[in-house]
């Protein structure tokens, strides 16, 4: 059970990767009837106050390092790690002793140099900023770094890459302990997308960009809402009024890729809402999705997400929790 969280600062710490782990786990939602936190904000010397990387903010650990050692999740927000930076070995310490006593350690971007100097990465996978990974495995050979995905969910150690994947990082432990809807609803008064998948590369070559066509903007908020029709390339260019080659070369000009597979993206994403939360059988949602067939949907599915639907559902559907 995730009940106390307690967030370990080191100087020049990363405000907004602290700011995540502070968003995530700090704020009181109690009156929208999710679950609270025993949130506690820790140092190695409490109420000595903390450089940020921020010029002109600091930050004042109210509370001192024993707090981790009962706590549920210690979080380890970015800080700028170098082979020059001396770590206090107190903080060292008393993450590792937390983590033999069974607490979840989370680490958002150079986080995981911490978690590295207490022996938490050893013989495990881990990852970090796109830009470090290098410098991680070098300092942590016996680590296993994969440079390309946003977060490794290791068990007990979840580390994730660089800024917003911290965000997913936190909402996929809240899924994993708590369950879809809470997770769901913390990521609604974020504000942000509920789950991206750990898999998911951290940088990708061609970015898909929001369109400002006005044409094509009505044709993919039609095609959103109706993803169960056999949409092909010519029926969408009669739709604007374009040729098929004109309106495929607009649609990658736009979106950033192709009709088919941006179509596919948005039933995957339906296909996953409907897998967290309905009991649908596997044929109707395919067919709801636009998929056809079960068969389909789940070639697609394991191609895209990396696990079978019915695996999907089994670990984040609404009755999992």
């Amino acid at each position: 059970m995730l009940s106390k969280v307690s967030v370990v600062l080191n100087d020049r710490l990363a405000m907004f990767e602290f700011g995540v782990v502070c968003e995530v786990f700090g704020l009181d939602r109690t009156a929208d009837g999710l679950p609270g936190f025993d949130f506690r904000v820790c140092g190695a010397e409490p109420g000595k106050p903390l450089n940020s990387s921020s010029p002109g903010i600091s930050v004042t650990p109210q509370y001192g390092l024993e707090e981790l050692l009962d706590s549920d999740l210690v979080a380890i927000p970015a800080f700028p790690f170098s082979a020059g930076m001396a770590l206090d070995q107190s903080i060292v310490d008393a993450v590792r002793d937390a983590a033999q006593r069974g607490a979840t350690v989370l680490t958002v971007c150079s986080g995981a140099f911490l978690a590295g100097e207490a022996g938490l990465l050893d013989n495990r996978k881990c990852t970090t900023h796109w830009r470090y990974v290098d410098q991680l495995a070098q300092r942590f050979p016996l680590a296993t770094v994969d440079p390309d995905v946003l977060y490794v969910d290791e068990g007990n150690l979840i580390t994730s890459a660089g800024t917003a994947a911290g965000i997913d990082a936190c909402l996929h432990l809240v899924r994993r302990e708590l369950g879809s809807t809470v997770a769901n609803a913390v990521a609604r008064r974020m504000v942000v997308p509920p789950q991206r998948d750990g898999g998911q590369r951290q940088f990708i070559e061609r970015p898909v960009v929001d369109c400002s066509s006005d044409s094509l903007s009505e044709t993919l908020n039609w095609m959103g809402e109706q993803l169960e029709l056999p949409h092909t390339v010519e029926s969408l260019a009669a739709r604007t009024a374009m040729s098929t080659r004109t309106f495929a070369r607009r649609f990658a000009a736009e979106t950033g890729t192709t009709p088919v597979k941006w179509l596919t993206g948005q039933r995957i994403l339906l296909a996953k809402q409907l897998l967290e939360d309905t009991d649908m059988d596997l044929e109707t949602l395919a067919n709801r999705c636009g998929f056809g067939s079960g068969a389909l949907l789940r070639h697609h599915f394991q191609r895209l997400v990396g696990i079978a639907p019915a695996e999907y559902r089994r670990r984040f559907g609404a009755r999992a929790s």
